[in-house]
């Protein structure tokens, strides 16, 4: 198929599509990873966002259900420079194609990436529209500036459970499928999904806790309680997609549970939902960071850490008044972890779980059990 792409800067690309086809608007964002296409792709954090890959060969090792990130794409679309439908290797189960096909969503190629990439580096990440049915640059124009804002759109009701549920997978070992783990320590922590990623939740088996997946909206009184009984431990507060500030409700039910002083560790949205919850709050980078590639220094060992990330919004630096500050960038100096002073509460910009990415901050799921 044939695709057609119009940006907010009044840039038209024709180019070629796979998958089902249709017309689409979101937020373009670029990511630098060299490898985990799929785990990138079915990250709910995407939801509302086109993924430009700078990687220039993206489908070589296709798509397989056990490295699924979630049950869907949320991303509005991926963008890239050549797309391979013949795959090569023994874990894969069907080529791109055929696993957008399957999600009803469509990727868009034959794209000059690079030139991309330097439009969004240079003036931030810009909304664009595209489309296999439209072709007229004025049409597409008009579609876009009929879009909402992301900012505007509540994405986490989308990405979110609906239903309570209990986890029990560890991550996927080499040549194995994702199994129980052997571990507990007897203690349960409620992940309030905002948009959870499913290694995340492995990575929580993986150190021994029992895990039980809430909706985003769940009311913060029905977890004191639950602690209050020994029912569970503590919470995590995952990460998602969109504009932190707008969650006002989340904001103001994670404020009660800072308060009735539960354990609470959060990761990239939920780190941000911390931030805004203790009145400090996010603001949005010019063009986010979302890679596996990025260095992030611990502040308390000195280490370097490769680290993948994947957000547009950031903790500001006065944060400090009411938390240490214990990782930062060393690509820009931004606030990647903080550990609040007088709460049994922490979290982390970055994404320790290691998909797709290096695995150097597993660590930090020991610290949450340190803390419970």
């Amino acid at each position: 198929m044939k695709a057609y792409i119009y940006l907010e800067n009044g840039v038209f690309l024709e180019a070629k599509a796979f998958g089902k086809g249709g017309s689409v608007f979101g937020e373009l964002v670029f990511n630098t990873s060299m490898s985990g296409y799929q785990e990138i792709m079915s990250d709910p954090s995407y939801a509302g966002q086109f993924i430009v890959f700078t990687m220039p060969e993206i489908g070589i090792v296709g798509a397989n259900d056990d490295d699924m990130e979630s049950s869907h794409i949320y991303a509005s679309g991926v963008i890239m420079r050549s797309y391979n439908e013949m795959t090569s290797n023994f874990r894969s189960q069907k080529n791109l194609a055929e696993f957008f096909e399957s999600k009803g969503k469509f990727g868009v190629y034959d794209v000059d990436t690079r030139y991309l990439t330097k439009i969004l580096r240079d003036n931030g990440n810009i909304r664009a529209f595209i489309s296999t049915e439209i072709s007229d640059k004025d049409e597409l124009k008009r579609r876009l500036e009929a879009s909402p804002d992301i900012s505007e759109i509540n994405y986490v009701k989308e990405v979110s459970t609906k239903e309570i549920y209990s986890y029990e997978k560890s991550p996927c070992k080499y040549g194995q499928k994702p199994f129980k783990s052997s571990k507990n320590i007897g203690k349960k922590v409620a992940v309030i999904d905002f948009g959870v990623k499913r290694n995340i939740l492995n990575e929580l088996c993986e150190v021994g806790l029992d895990v039980e997946v809430y909706p985003y909206d769940t009311k913060a009184e029905i977890l004191i309680d639950k602690f209050k009984k020994g029912e569970i431990h503590g919470v995590f507060l995952s990460n998602g997609p969109g504009e932190p500030k707008s969650l006002k409700t989340e904001i103001e039910q994670i404020k009660i549970l800072v308060e009735a002083k539960m354990p609470i560790f959060g990761i990239c949205l939920g780190h941000q939902l911390l931030s805004n919850a203790f009145g400090y709050e996010t603001y949005k980078l010019k063009f986010g960071q979302h890679g596996a590639n990025h260095p992030v220094i611990n502040l308390d060992t000195k280490s370097v850490e490769i680290t993948a990330q994947n957000h547009n919004y950031n903790v500001p630096e006065n944060i400090c008044e009411v938390a240490e500050i214990t990782h930062k960038n060393l690509f820009d100096g931004t606030i990647e972890g903080v550990k609040y002073k007088d709460y049994p509460v922490f979290s982390v910009q970055h994404h320790p779980e290691a998909s797709s990415g290096p695995n150097e901050s597993k660590y930090i799921f020991k610290q949450f059990v340190e803390i419970l």
